[in-house]
């Protein structure tokens, strides 16, 4: 058993003492189950539903990235290690407990405990650095070390994650254990022995420059007590200098009384490259005496991996440590590609450290030959000496007079077993019946396996991939009964199997599957492992799938390989590789699906009895054998099989009807034919001893030659019908029958009957071997209509039996009168026929011999019947089809004799009919003329037509339309006169060289349809009649860029249809007859076979059955070529819309491809109740109000503006319209009716395509009444009052500002002078921004790149999360997915109550545990929950909102609402961001984005540097690039390929000092303006490269071996760097590598806001750009002022300022553009912020706060501070951008900008004040005003919004409330109800109203559903 320990890497060996562990931690671990089970009715509320008996899982998911796997031997339970998060995992993978040990407020900089001091803590990850198993002593715990509190650690229950055991609160310097920066390594190894007195943990952890120094590389460390985890008293290794000693470790493991670790660093004393070592100590050695390391040397030939991975120690057949090596990059720690597995025997590596330690012990570190071996490393001031030669032996572990630490120089050497290409950064090894397999994972997610025969050569036989593109954590794993392995990804652990033996299903699978764990077992019938096997021991019983030539046990030859199926026979079967059996076992023989017979084996020889003759199987119909499978069998396991052929002669010969003999003695079987019987035979003789032996036999008499047969006949094939005609066939072999001659008979199949005729039979007298058989003398007939008919003929002896005869031998009966209509036909035919026209009363055409009457020798004349085209052009070349018969004999008999009105006519020899039909081509006629069409044959009179031809003048007039879409499809009408020349198919129409297809001619217009054409242009119309053609001059037809459809105003519809689409696009005027069509079929259609869509021709709605498909459609009015209307096509209630499509002539649009790429969808139709009850009475109405009307779904498929409504001829205007109200206001008089006759007039509302009448009207007479005069004289009093107020707060103002004038007028006036000292440059730059900033091009072209709904609702709800519930599956087993959904519609349905809903989130709010973060996730689920029922949502935000003022009036209602502590301050966030999306995109969107635009165009302009993202260009003093750097700027022309695939040049403008990346990065903000960012290309999947000349390219990169290193900087590289000159060339061309560059830390490549690299080190190298950052002594920040305050106490000198203040200057119209657009009350104020400052006013008047302050402070926190400055600071919430640092430092002073205009204390600076106030010192009182006076303005708006709040909040619930996932956010919220289950269930049960309401009850019918929990139901 193998146990792997550690996290990074930890192995733990049990053999030994240290394998009693193991039953120590397996009764820990039955301690721990215990107390689980105790604990677990207290823990469970909190724990997510737990699956109880549920399928295993294969893979368990996580949210958060995965850090370290444990697997604990003694339960098979694994531990998982996350950021933040800790879980605890069935062996299935099932999720059993779930802790959290993140975020922490905590900082690198600051020891714990974190208090106020520490200015720099923020929300903190924990990312997991150790994860082992405790001492079993522990009673079971789990040791957790994260990266928060220094590295501290804690032990946790086993049993369940979320038990913290023990943790310090307060530690002390020697218990920071794991490395406090993610990226830094930490391994350890828990160890036990009888000789310890106490567990040990040994750790060793990488260097980190933040944070305490001094904590050493390794270290001992206690496990018990109080002051577990410290160092103190127990060994650490001494280290002289920490950072150049920077050990990066890779694993840590005992064996037997040591503790190893594997790490790689850089090597001091050689060439400082980085190699691997392999450490060493004793475990109870305190004082680190034993420490020794010796390198390791991994190499194939010069090809050296020096860089360990990952490392697993197998304890198999001597314990060997396989290590994973990379080769690194260029001296630097990052690994490429290419890595190798190596094997190190521990024996080899114990002999090398013993012989390194002895030569530091006695030979001073030198060899005999005075080279050197061992050195003391780590700048420890010790050497090697020379003690006594049995030093070694003496102090095995070192002592104080023995050197340490000791370091060999000579590697301990191993040649890769494997190497690849591939980056393998997990190993594991297993053995199987004796081989070593190894498992290895990569950084793209594959796992490989490796058949190792040695450790210096293995072999990859199967690699599979487990997670594409997520690297394999070290931690792989194999469970207890090493069938599977735990493969660990970035957020996935999936369970693989090691091997799928039982996937192989037959032994020939099995052995081509090439696995080592595999083989086949023989008897057992199945692919399993060699265990598996029962007899795998005896030779053949097991077959290893891995072993060369291994073959399965088959069938060599089977004797005989057939029989017929009437006889029993044995048969041998010879079969190698039988495995032998026991006493009393036997094989057994199965023929098919027959029961088994016993099988006598001989050596090899294996004896069946083949089957009874009944028992073998029927042949197939048209068979003459079966085969049936033969096998050999052991108890009901196939051991092998064959095939066997049971024949049946019978068969053989019933298969050959007309020569039955020939086939039977000619068959592959062993038939003979019984010559008398007339049967076919298996035996050798027959009764009647006349027999004929097979093809094979070595019988004289034998095969189909000797078969009697009739060969052919003599004389004519031809028989004519209706006279005698005697018939002679040949025969042979007929002498074989020996009996007395029966009757023989000629039998003729004529038809489905058959004639016999009597036969003679006669020898040949030239061949007395052949007869002669002469048939009867008989008239013959056929009813076939046709002039020739078949027949067989064949000679029957007897009643039955049928002689062989040849295929060929038939006669052909002939009718002549069939197809001779004519004499000119019958005359025209064959003289083999010999038929003649035989005349008389019924002429007609017959045999010569049958004709009784006199023979015509002369036809009668040629006769005319009709002609085909009756017109054709003056040009001639048409063909003119004349019918008629006896026209002619043969051709050339009117070759030149047919003529058409008077001008010959040439006939067409290929299409001539002899006698009926003549196609000419007419010649060309001077003019017009008319004739009829005569035809001449022989002297005979000419044929003259009845018809006129007539040769004619066809003439085009004029086409509509004149334009079509290049796609074609357009109906094209041409007009003219005599249209109608010549055959349809004689007329062609083009457009220009475009066909028209013609669809229908008449005299005067032609219609056609145009095909697509090839561009726009316009061409001229002609028509050929022939070869005639005919062009219209005075018009042209103008093909026309297709039309383009970009969006449309709706995407619903009633069923009855009616409502009109505006359709916004381009080009649309082109289409002649749009549609707008809708595919659909009833609800119960069934199966049906799909199929294309035709276009629909008709003008009106119509529908075509397709199947149960139909097509109804709508024809589109075309107001414009940018807009047309469509009506929705009525479609039958409850049919389902399969496709709805827009028909553009030629051009199909799916609806769905337009705009957002939304479906159409088809709701039902609204129902309006009547206005009285009585249709009969009238609505009395009175003026001056308006007309409700209630209804249901009112604004499902239909907006207000849609909505007409009518009284009588008066238009009722619809002022509201919500899903279950009409408002409208009717005109002031009484309407008349429509129908006149004085009847009151109808009240009818139309709602697209229908209409309602809702009965009649009868306006009052009544005047309405007056406002009365009290409400006056009070409204004018309270406006009195208010005017006071105003004065009065208007006066304290004035008052208090005078003061705070006084105070900063000295430092107006000096930035007044600075500003205008900057004001010309930045007049100039503000300029040149506007110029050459081309917005535009954004603005008018793609758009303002804005994020759609769903993108910006998930930003703004869950920012930082990493997977939004917007995009997340429910994710619960199939099983129960119903269940679980039926319980979260019955919590929808709970959360309606909102008595619940308000208890529920007081109750949570209540609970201790229940954090911040939780508060705002739960606010954002009910966001989502509830967005379909705005109305609802704002009234608990409202009556939440009033507790919240309650609590606060109490105490300071100045600081409510100031931060997001609550659940309804988070709601509050969410509401404001729904209700003000829109006024987003309409209103504010634009000059955000012109602002965010104009900064990053200022901030390009400047240099900024790659690593510290400090830009010369800056709003920002902390970001301001403050070093004078020389900079020029070059204008390159980029390549790029054009739509058309051309190469265009595009010019660029950058600065010689911008990295490769920034310059990539600035290409493609010139190549992509406008393009979302989400939708450019990165420029990491990008290389630039520089073109000089033909040849000269270069491929340019921020680090190369070009690259500057100085010391220990190494400088980025630019352009000037590369000597690049302005207007140079280069191109953008893909990146061909994965690697992001060579040699290169990804991190400074992106330019996002974490792109900077804080360091900016690099492997020992500080990696700069323009400026060298500082370094700080290694002193904890907690402990001195921060960096930041310092810079801020600094003095900014005034160039700075000045730069400063020229960038604000620059930007101020944006700034001021953007303020302008938020505060403007000159349009419309969002109903949102109208109604939301109502709501604050009311409650300040409710609670008697008259403090307008107060009032202030809470409008500003409620919407300016909550909404707007998270909008300003993150513009990527709202528009589809990147916001790199340098312009989120900008953001950030402009938003702190906005804070302090929305203040109402005094603005006071100084000129100790932060420049940011300094920068806006003079805008802010200006903004001040801004937004008072909006505050003021909204005040002033009359009341009364409430309506019109509803109207919109019932708007936004129907159009947004799709984009949310409901049934997601309902179950995480459950998630929650269930972790304060009990809390939740009280509170409900003890409100008096819930109890009345059985709230309690139906939340346990949730909970029974949703997770099967045990309730009181």
């Amino acid at each position: 058993m193998r146990g792997k320990l550690t996290c990074d890497r930890i192995f733990k060996n049990p053999s030994g003492r240290g394998s009693d562990r193991y039953s120590a931690v397996k009764a820990a671990a039955m301690r721990a189950t215990a107390v689980a089970v105790l604990l677990a009715s207290w823990w469970l509320p909190w724990l997510p539903a737990l699956p109880s008996s549920h399928p295993a899982s294969s893979s368990f998911q996580s949210e958060s990235a995965l850090n370290h796997l444990l697997l604990d031997p003694s339960t098979g339970h694994l531990y998982v290690g996350a950021v933040d998060h800790l879980f605890h995992l069935s062996g299935a993978l099932e999720l059993l407990s779930r802790g959290e040990t993140g975020p922490r407020m905590d900082s690198p900089d600051c020891l714990p405990p974190i208090n106020q001091e520490c200015q720099q803590a923020t929300d903190t990850s924990s990312h997991n650095k150790l994860l082992l198993l405790g001492a079993p002593r522990e009673e079971g715990s789990l040791i957790v070390c994260g990266t928060v509190f220094q590295g501290i650690c804690e032990k946790r229950s086993l049993g369940n994650v979320s038990v913290v055991l023990y943790r310090t609160e307060n530690p002390v310097d020697t218990q920071y254990v794991a490395a406090n920066d993610p990226r830094v390594s930490t391994v350890g190894v828990v160890v036990e022995q009888e000789e310890l007195e106490e567990p040990l943990l040994f750790v060793g952890r990488g260097y980190t420059s933040k944070g305490p120094g001094g904590v050493p590389p390794i270290t001992t460390r206690h496990l018990g007590g109080h002051n577990a985890f410290t160092h103190e008293d127990l060994g650490k290794l001494v280290v002289g200098s920490y950072s150049e000693y920077n050990n990066h470790f890779v694993a840590a493991f005992q064996a037997g009384s040591h503790v190893y670790f594997v790490f790689f660093r850089r090597d001091r004393r050689a060439k400082r490259e980085y190699r691997t070592y392999v450490s060493r100590l004793c475990v109870d050695d305190r004082s680190y005496y034993s420490y020794i390391e010796v390198p390791l040397r991994c190499a194939a030939g010069d090809k050296a991996y020096n860089l360990a991975q990952a490392t697993f120690l197998s304890t198999e057949e001597g314990a060997t440590l396989y290590v994973v090596m990379a080769a690194g990059q260029a001296s630097t720690p990052a690994p490429t590609r290419d890595t190798a597995l190596c094997a190190f025997p521990l024996a080899e590596l114990d002999g090398a450290i013993v012989h390194a330690q002895e030569r530091c012990y006695v030979a001073e570190g030198r060899s005999e030959g005075g080279v050197e071996e061992a050195y003391i490393e780590y700048e420890v001031n010790s050497q090697c000496a020379r003690l006594t030669q049995d030093s070694v032996i003496s102090y095995p572990c070192g002592y104080e007079h023995t050197p340490s630490p000791i370091a060999s120089s000579v590697p301990v050497e191993a040649t890769p077993a494997i190497t690849m290409e591939t980056q393998l950064s997990a190993v594991t090894v297993t053995t199987e019946a004796g081989h070593t397999i190894v498992l290895l994972g990569d950084s793209q997610g594959q796992l490989h396996k490796v058949f190792l025969q040695s450790h210096s050569r293995g072999e990859v036989y199967s690699s599979e991939t487990v997670e594409p593109g997520s690297p394999v954590s070290a931690d792989l794993l194999l469970d207890n009964a090493g069938e599977h392995i735990y493969v660990m990804t970035a957020f996935k652990v999936s369970r693989v199997p090691v091997s799928s033996c039982g996937q192989c299903t037959d032994c020939g699978s099995c052995l081509a599957f090439r696995d080592p764990h595999c083989g086949w077992c023989v008897l057992q019938g199945s692919c399993t492992r060699k265990a598996e096997c029962e007899r795998f021991e005896q030779a053949n019983h097991w077959l290893w799938s891995y072993r060369q030539g291994e073959e399965c046990v088959t069938v060599q030859g089977v004797s005989p390989a057939n029989r017929s199926r009437e006889e029993q026979t044995e048969v041998t079967l010879t079969v190698h590789q039988l495995p032998s059996l026991g006493t009393g076992e036997s094989f057994s023989c199965v023929f098919g699906t027959l029961p088994g017979q016993p099988a006598a084996v001989t050596g090899t020889k294996v004896t069946c009895q083949s089957p009874l003759p009944e028992q073998v199987p029927p042949s197939d119909p048209g068979k003459d054998h079966v085969v049936v499978s033969l096998s050999l069998k052991f108890n009901g396991v196939v051991v092998a099989v064959t095939e066997f052929i049971f024949y049946d002669c019978g068969a053989v010969s019933a298969l050959g009807a007309t020569a039955p003999c020939r086939r039977c003695v000619s068959s592959d079987w062993e038939c003979n034919w019984c010559l008398l019987d007339h049967s076919c035979t298996h035996q050798e003789s027959c009764p009647a001893h006349l027999i004929i032996y097979n093809r094979k036999s070595l019988q004289p008499i034998r095969g189909p030659d000797s078969c009697p047969c009739i060969s052919g006949i003599l004389g004519s094939l031809l028989v004519p019908v209706g006279f005698e005609t005697q018939l002679i066939l040949e025969g042979k072999n007929l002498d074989l029958f020996e009996d007395a001659a029966p009757d023989y008979h000629c039998v003729l199949e004529i038809g489905e009957l058959s004639q016999h005729l009597p036969a003679q039979l006669n020898r040949n007298p030239q061949d007395p071997a052949s007869y002669h058989i002469t048939c009867q003398t008989q008239q013959y007939r056929y009813l076939v209509p046709v002039p020739e008919y078949t027949v067989p003929v064949y000679l029957q002896r007897g009643s039955s039996h049928r002689i062989d005869s040849h295929p060929d031998v038939n006669v052909t009966l002939y009718n002549c009168s069939v197809g001779q209509s004519d004499c000119s036909r019958c005359k025209a035919g064959e003289p083999r026929y010999s038929c003649v026209w035989c005349g008389g009363e019924q002429p007609g055409c017959v045999y010569q011999g049958s004709c009784r009457g006199e023979v015509v020798e002369s036809c009668p004349d040629p006769v005319v019947h009709s002609i085909e085209p009756m017109a054709g052009p003056l040009e001639g070349n048409i063909a003119l089809t004349i019918m008629g018969s006896n026209l002619g004999q043969r051709f050339e008999e009117i070759e030149l004799t047919v003529s058409a009105a008077g001008l010959s006519c040439k006939p067409d020899r290929n299409r001539y009919q002899i006698s009926v039909r003549i196609v000419c081509t007419v010649s060309p006629s001077p003019g017009d003329a008319s004739g009829p069409v005569r035809v001449i044959v022989g002297d005979r009179e000419p044929a003259v037509s009845a018809q006129l031809f007539t040769y004619q003048n066809p003439e085009l007039t004029s086409i509509f339309p004149d334009k079509g879409p290049v796609a074609g499809g357009t109906s094209l009408t041409i007009n003219g006169i005599k249209l109608k020349t010549g055959q349809p198919s004689d007329i062609t129409a083009f457009v220009g060289h475009v066909p028209c297809e013609v669809v229908e001619v008449e005299d005067n217009f032609l219609m056609c349809c145009t095909a697509p054409a090839n561009q726009m242009e316009a061409l001229p119309v002609r028509v050929l009649f022939g070869q005639a053609e005919r062009t219209l001059g005075n018009a042209v037809f103008n093909f026309k860029e297709n039309p383009a459809i970009a969006k449309t105003n709706a995407s619903k519809s009633f069923y009855s249809g009616g409502r009109v689409i505006e359709v916004s696009g381009r080009n649309l005027d082109v289409v002649q007859n749009p549609l707008l069509q809708v595919c659909a079929e009833p609800a119960e259609g069934g199966w049906r076979q799909r199929r294309g869509l035709g276009q629909s021709q008709g003008r009106h709605q119509h529908s075509t059955e397709k199947s149960t498909l139909k097509e109804f459609s709508e024809v589109c009015v075309v107001r414009s070529s940018e807009v047309m209307e469509c009506p929705s096509p009525r479609v039958p209630a409850g049919w389902v819309v399969s496709e709805v499509l827009f028909i553009l002539d030629n051009l199909r649009v799916p609806f769905s491809s337009v705009g957002t790429g939304e479906g159409f969808l088809y709701q039902p139709d609204p129902v309006l109740k009547s206005l009285t009850e009585d249709m009969e009475q009238p609505y009395h109405f009175k003026p001056g109000s308006v007309i409700m009307v209630e209804g249901t779904g009112l604004t499902l498929a239909m907006t207000r503006a849609e909505v007409s409504a009518r009284v009588g001829d008066g238009n009722c205007a619809v002022k509201t319209l919500d899903d279950v109200h009409l408002y409208c206001e009717p005109p002031p008089t009484q309407p008349a009716s429509l129908e006149g006759g004085g009847v009151l007039p109808q009240f009818i509302v139309q709602m697209g395509g229908l209409q309602f009448k809702l009965g009649r009207v009868q306006y009052d007479s009544a005047e309405p009444s007056l406002f009365p005069l009290g409400a006056q004289m009070g409204l004018a009093v309270g406006a009195a009052l208010v005017v006071l107020v105003v004065l009065v707060i208007v006066f304290m103002y004035r008052r208090k500002s005078k003061q705070a004038v006084r105070d900063y007028k000295k430092v107006l006036v000096q930035l007044e002078n600075l500003e205008i000292n900057v004001g010309d440059q930045c007049r100039k730059e503000f300029t040149d921004l506007m110029t050459e900033m081309d917005l535009t091009s954004d603005l008018g072209g793609p758009g303002i790149p804005f994020l759609d709904y769903r993108s910006y609702a998930e930003r703004v709800f869950f920012p930082g999360h990493r997977e939004c519930p917007l995009r997340k599956g429910l994710d619960v087993p199939e099983s129960r997915r119903q269940t679980v959904e039926q319980g979260l519609e019955q919590l929808a349905k709970l959360l309606n109550s909102k008595l619940f809903l308000i208890k529920f989130i007081h109750t949570l709010e209540m609970q201790p545990g229940f954090s911040q973060r939780d508060r705002g996730y739960v606010a954002s689920l009910l966001t989502m929950a509830l967005h379909g029922k705005m109305e609802y949502l704002t009234d608990i935000m409202k009556t939440l909102l009033g507790d919240l003022v309650e609590q606060y009036v109490a105490k300071n209602p100045k600081l409510m609402l100031r931060r997001t502590e609550t659940v309804v301050e988070k709601l509050l966030s969410n509401w404001m961001s729904i209700c003000l999306y829109s006024f987003l995109r309409d209103t504010a969107g634009e000059p955000l984005y012109m602002l965010y635009r104009a900064i990053k165009y200022q901030v390009d302009k400047g240099p900024v540097d790659a690593v510290s993202g400090k830009a010369k260009r800056t709003l920002n003093d902390s970001h301001l690039l403050r070093e004078d750097l020389e900079y020029r700027a070059l204008t390159l022309t980029v390549l790029m390929k054009g739509s058309g695939g051309e190469i265009q040049p595009c010019p660029v403008r950058v600065l010689d000092t911008d990295t490769i990346t920034q310059v990539k990065e600035k290409i493609l903000d010139q190549v992509h303006k406008g393009v979302p960012f989400s939708q450019r290309t990165s420029a990491s999947n990008l290389d630039l490269e520089w073109r000089s000349g033909v040849a000269g390219h270069l491929t340019l990169s921020d680090d190369d071996v070009t690259a500057v290193v100085e010391g220990r900087w190494k400088r980025i590289n630019t352009l000037q760097h590369y000597k690049v000159t302005d207007c140079a060339t280069v191109a953008l061309i893909p990146r061909m590598h994965n690697n992001i560059q060579q040699g290169q830390n990804p991190a400074y490549l992106n330019s996002e806001k974490t792109a900077m690299l804080e360091d900016g080190e690099e492997g020992g190298l500080k990696l700069w750009h323009l400026v060298k950052s500082a370094e700080e002594p290694e002193v904890p920040k907690h402990r001195k002022s921060s960096l930041r305050e310092r810079e801020r106490a600094k003095a900014v000198p005034e160039i700075f300022l000045t730069r400063l203040l020229s960038m604000k200057g620059t930007l101020q119209k944006f700034v001021d553009d953007v303020f302008q657009a938020i505060l403007n009350t000159s349009r419309p104020v969002p109903i949102a912020v109208r109604y939301f400052f109502d709501f604050l006013d009311e409650v300040a008047e409710k609670h008697g706060i008259e403090d307008k302050e107060t009032v202030h402070i809470w409008k500003t926190n409620s919407l300016p501070l909550r909404f707007w400055v998270n909008i300003l600071k993150n513009p990527q919430f709202i528009l589809d951008v990147q916001v790199p640092s340098s312009v989120d430092a900008i953001l950030s002073v402009i938003a702190q900008t906005f804070i302090d205009s929305c203040t109402t204390s005094e603005h006071k600076v100084g000129r100790d004040s932060p420049v940011n106030k300094l920068l806006y010192a003079r805008e802010i009182p200006r903004y001040k005003n801004l937004v008072e006076k909006y505050y003021s303005d909204i005040h002033q708006t009359v009341s009364g919004c409430y309506q019109e709040m509803n109207s919109t909040l019932t708007e936004l619930s129907g159009n947004c409330a799709s984009e949310m996932n409901s049934i997601v956010a309902l179950h995480e919220l459950y998630k929650y109800i269930n972790k304060y289950y009990d809390e939740v269930i009280m509170a409900l049960e003890d409100d008096p109203s819930a109890q009345k309401m059985q709230l309690a009850y139906r939340l346990q019918q949730v909970a029974a559903l949703v997770e099967n929990k045990v309730t009181d139901l």
